[in-house]
């Protein structure tokens, strides 16, 4: 139960205070099912008109998050905020939010355009006004032409067309959106997840998404939340969360990394010194680009490492001699996976045309800058 004391004021949240702007606060979230624990202290704000999707594997609590925020699952502890108003006790009618899920969810005897009238119908809209809000997003979402027919005669595109101006249709506070692009084929869904942000950016909607694909997470999103084990690990716009992951986990599940386990060693004015497993000698890591702990992980990104036949000189501070164990054709480039004495491995990524020089058990070396790496505290 939550405390009904409690004022509509915003609180404070994660990222550094909440302002007049923000749509949806989390304010000290708990889930627990029984003795299992979903969701931990989770915190987010949400600005009007922003993007922000929630990344992470199964179970990591992303959806429990959002159907919290709907009204369909309520809260062990804490409070959620839309507008500056508490709505953590009310019933999700009352929330004024538009939901997509993966299945679309639309009625199979209902038209299109008998879809999209739905949530009118049910807030008792005049006719005339409703049907101005029909032929709205009608036209927004390029389904004129397709308003008379029913789902069964629609493609995987259009129904998500359709689920997405049902959801618009009657202006929503915050639209939420559950993996809704997980049941297309890849073509179909790049091509509608470009659709999907400049319809959002189109109507200025505030939105929460949630999925486990780092590619529509970096596509759309104007900041993103890495979810792992009910807790928010970190919340950055996506080229900072690439670039700066807080942590191993996060390293690790947006974008490819190389993590190998390492312990500090030593620091100057400019850099820490790692001991790397698997790796001959000490590393070098910039010392704006290390965790405090003692042990932790370093970790590299496949395009910031060099590769070459002779061992470069001195002013890459950093570099391995390794062996080819396989590699990878991925159409323009190939990944090279190589293999150091010690037993560590490695990858870097080369142009196709370049593959002759990477045949197995070729013997190169890698190198990279004190500013290419990091160390990172690990989290499993």
């Amino acid at each position: 139960m939550t405390d009904q004391t409690k004022t509509d004021e915003r609180p404070a949240g994660p990222d550094g205070g909440t302002t007049t702007a923000d749509q949806v606060v989390f304010d000290g979230i708990h889930k627990w099912y029984g003795d299992s624990p979903a969701v931990h202290d989770f915190n987010l704000a949400v600005a009007k008109g922003e993007f922000v999707t929630l990344l992470g594997p199964s179970g990591s609590g992303k959806t429990t998050n959002l159907r919290i925020l709907a009204g369909l699952e309520s809260a062990t502890a804490g409070e959620v905020y839309l507008a500056g108003r508490a709505v953590t006790d009310d019933v999700p009618e009352k929330r004024n939010i538009g939901l997509v899920f993966q299945n679309y969810a639309l009625f199979p005897h209902m038209t299109v355009a008998q879809n999209i009238a739905f949530p009118l119908r049910m807030r008792r809209m005049k006719k005339p006004e409703a049907q101005r809000e029909i032929d709205r997003v009608l036209t927004m979402t390029q389904l004129t032409e397709y308003k008379d027919r029913y789902p069964r005669q629609l493609s995987g595109g259009q129904q998500q067309r359709v689920a997405l101006a049902r959801a618009f249709v009657f202006d929503p506070s915050v639209l939420l959106m559950d993996e809704p692009l997980g049941a297309l084929d890849r073509n179909l869904r790049d091509h509608m997840r470009l659709e999907l942000k400049n319809l959002q950016q189109r109507i200025g909607a505030t939105v929460l998404y949630v999925t486990h694909d780092q590619d529509e997470a970096l596509a759309l999103s104007d900041r993103i939340g890495v979810m792992h084990r009910g807790v928010l690990q970190q919340t950055a716009p996506p080229d900072e969360l690439y670039e700066k992951p807080v942590n191993s986990f996060v390293a690790k599940f947006l974008g490819q990394s190389i993590c190998l386990p390492a312990t500090r060693v030593d620091a100057d004015g400019r850099h820490v010194t790692v001991e790397v497993e698997g790796l001959a000698g000490r590393v070098l890591v910039d010392k704006d680009n290390c965790s405090a702990d003692t042990t932790g992980e370093f970790m590299i990104r496949p395009e910031r490492i060099r590769i070459a036949a002779d061992k470069p000189d001195a002013a890459e501070r950093n570099a391995v001699a390794c062996t080819v164990a396989a590699h990878v054709y991925l159409g323009p480039q190939i990944e090279v996976h190589l293999r150091t004495a010690e037993g560590a491995e490695m990858q870097v990524v080369v142009p196709a045309e370049a593959r002759a020089q990477y045949g197995t058990g070729s013997s190169h070396w890698l190198s990279w800058t004190p500013g290419d790496c990091r160390f990172l505290a690990r989290v499993v």
